[in-house]
């Protein structure tokens, strides 16, 4: 992939700690990168890596970036994804965006109708398919080592993030289950399929309004259309709160388990200066996952290039469950999802429970 992608031209929105992970994989694939960012800080980040000898520059205007690049990938705070998105896709260029894909199921759905109507790629980028233990746990699903799922139990927690004010606003970031907890979610319907029901709850806080923020927790159950059950547990705790993510998933024919501190090809990085309690999990005994990421969504941009492992579907159902998972914890009631719509039908939970 490198020769053909030297003369890519990447549009990079965005400064921040998801900016200066996905920047590496676009250099190391030969890309040249332009950034734009509200704030000024495109400048920093593309002197830092200019200064390096790395073909990086900073640009004053949206439209510029647009008109210059050949895909925009969007490393910006979640409330901003909907609008950078739909005017990326009206420039005709392919997309690549964080996850969440956006806030809502609905306005996830009207950025994938936008990137169908105009003929261009819309990649979520939900990484965590692309750590090797995750990768591996899919193939050994997908041969049937387990056999038919059954349960399906994951956890992941952190410090919880401080470094951007965003994240403390869950009308903004969505708060643990939108932003933390979607990874798990995304990988539970990978595996195990269609989710059907959901039932959640959050402990703590949501809303940071001191310094330190308090820990919160949220709990979310999945039942899905083949009948497996997901339990995804998440946690933004305290600032001395080691990351850590655990899978431990059951089938008729077997088991498996993970605990990334258990394995030693995993660590927290970052890109330059971080911020207190800032960190991007990566492996250092394969390739970065972001970097296998970015590499298999450019190849879908070349006549006859494979699909890569996760589509724009993935990343719309992804908001629909942690939607109704926010709006689960929010009410103490069951969520039935229906297959393509954006409504919700609402049980009490006893009856849902019985």
């Amino acid at each position: 992939m490198r020769g053909p992608l030297r003369s890519l031209h990447i549009g990079l929105l965005g400064a921040g700690g998801i900016a200066r992970a996905h920047l590496p994989g676009w250099l190391a694939l030969g890309a040249r990168v332009s950034v734009y960012t509200v704030d000024g800080s495109a400048d920093k980040l593309a002197s830092e890596y200019a200064e390096r000898g790395h073909d990086v520059r900073a640009v004053d205007h949206l439209d510029t970036l647009l008109a210059e690049a050949g895909a925009v990938d969007i490393c910006t705070p979640t409330p901003t994804h909907k609008d950078l998105a739909l005017a990326a896709v009206a420039a005709g260029r392919h997309v690549v965006c964080e996850k969440p894909l956006a806030l809502t199921a609905r306005d996830a759905e009207e950025i994938g109708a936008a990137a169908d109507a105009a003929g261009v790629r819309l990649h979520p980028a939900h990484v965590v398919r692309y750590f090797p233990a995750y990768a591996a746990l899919h193939k050994a699903v997908t041969r049937g080592d387990l056999g038919e799922l059954a349960v399906l139990r994951f956890t992941r927690g952190g410090a919880r993030p401080q470094w951007a004010p965003w994240f403390g606003d869950p009308a903004k970031s969505g708060g643990v289950i939108m932003d933390l907890m979607v990874h798990d979610i995304d990988i539970a319907r990978w595996l195990a399929g269609d989710v059907v029901r959901v039932h959640a709850r959050t402990r703590g806080v949501e809303h940071a309004t001191g310094a330190p923020p308090e820990v919160v927790t949220a709990s979310a159950v999945l039942t899905h259309a083949s009948g497996a059950v997901s339990h995804i547990n998440g946690l933004w705790g305290l600032p001395d709160q080691p990351f850590r993510t655990t899978f431990r998933v059951a089938g008729a024919d077997g088991l498996l388990h993970h605990d990334s501190t258990a394995v030693p090809g995993f660590r927290i990085t970052a890109q330059g200066v971080r911020a207190a309690n800032e960190g991007i999990p990566t492996s250092p005994m394969t390739e970065s996952p972001f970097l296998t990421e970015l590499r298999e969504f450019a190849a879908t941009w070349q006549d006859g290039g494979p699909e890569p492992r996760v589509s724009t579907r993935d990343g719309i159902e992804a908001v629909r469950i942690a939607e109704a998972a926010v709006e689960s914890s929010r009410t103490g009631r069951v969520v039935e999802l229906t297959e393509s719509r954006s409504t919700h039908a609402v049980t009490d939970t006893e009856e849902a429970m019985r």
